[in-house]
């Protein structure tokens, strides 16, 4: 992988930082929780930055090689970001969303799902196969 340098790398909630002293990725599996997704480790800091970006996305940012395909990356994980906060909405606001604001949130999470995952099956598709009727 050759990381393009001078290029500043989106790690979430605001943070940027240089895709050339980026010098490790460490994902967070123990205590992970909003915005806890990866440790960043920079050369130029003794801790890392908590990130909450996965470390593929930052890895495939930090390495892209055109302009189309950084921008491409960044859409995808706005795409996945909006994906995880819809996922975590509570079953009494979806229900007001849909009802009051015609907004379907379901729906909506299968779209940016098959945009996110590439080669997933929405999940409309297995509930008329498995779904009981």
């Amino acid at each position: 992988m050759e990381i393009k340098p001078n290029r500043l790398v989106y790690l979430g909630y605001g943070k940027y930082w240089r895709s050339d002293q980026i010098v490790g990725l460490v994902p967070i599996e123990d205590e992970r929780g909003p915005g806890r997704r990866t440790h960043v480790h920079v050369a130029t800091l003794s801790q890392p930055i908590v990130a909450s970006r996965s470390e593929d996305a930052i890895r495939r940012e930090m390495a892209a090689s055109s302009e189309e395909e950084f921008r491409v990356g960044e859409l995808r994980s706005a795409f996945a970001d909006l994906l995880d906060d819809l996922s975590a909405l509570s079953p009494v606001l979806i229900r007001m969303l849909l009802n009051e604001g015609s907004f379907d949130v379901r729906r909506w999470e299968d779209r940016l799902r098959a945009l996110v995952r590439p080669g997933v099956e929405e999940r409309s598709g297995q509930e008329e196969l498995f779904g009981s009727g």
